[in-house]
């Protein structure tokens, strides 16, 4: 009986974690989430360039939206700086050539020279050219 009782557990144990195992789709786009977060942070125009559309539409929580040329600039000329930032609680869905990521936003800022601290819920969506995934549209929308 113990025996028995014993390997349900293991297998519905197994089964459970089965269940959380990214693809490889799913792991890519986490991974190029993560080269950007990092980019970000960094500075780091040609990271930026590389992982972004050129049809980017990046949509702040105050409303702007800007495209791929405004958006690396910001962050290259100290406008939008990130100390640091952190994406908690993130997910990541595939469709075909398509990812929407979900995450937090929690950064500490130093926006032209002024320290301050954001947090955001955001929406990403992620496209597949030519094998690579690139970021095609951010929303972010301020945490209540």
């Amino acid at each position: 009986m113990i025996k028995t009782l014993f390997f349900a557990v293991i297998i519905s144990l197994l089964s459970a974690a089965g269940v959380h195992a990214q693809t490889k789709d799913e792991t890519a786009v986490a991974n190029a989430v993560e080269q950007l977060r990092k980019a970000m942070v960094d500075a780091d125009s040609v990271t930026m360039d590389k992982l972004t559309s050129a049809k980017l539409s990046y949509g702040h929580s105050g409303g702007h939206i800007d495209d791929k040329a405004e958006f690396i600039r910001k962050i290259v000329s100290g406008k939008s700086d990130f100390v640091k930032l952190e994406l908690p609680e993130q997910t990541v869905s595939i469709s075909k050539n398509t990812a929407v990521v979900r995450h937090k936003f929690d950064a500490l800022t130093n926006d032209n020279g002024k320290p301050g601290e954001v947090h955001l819920s955001v929406l990403q969506v992620w496209q597949k050219l030519h094998g690579q995934w690139v970021l095609l549209a951010r929303q972010a929308v301020k945490t209540q």
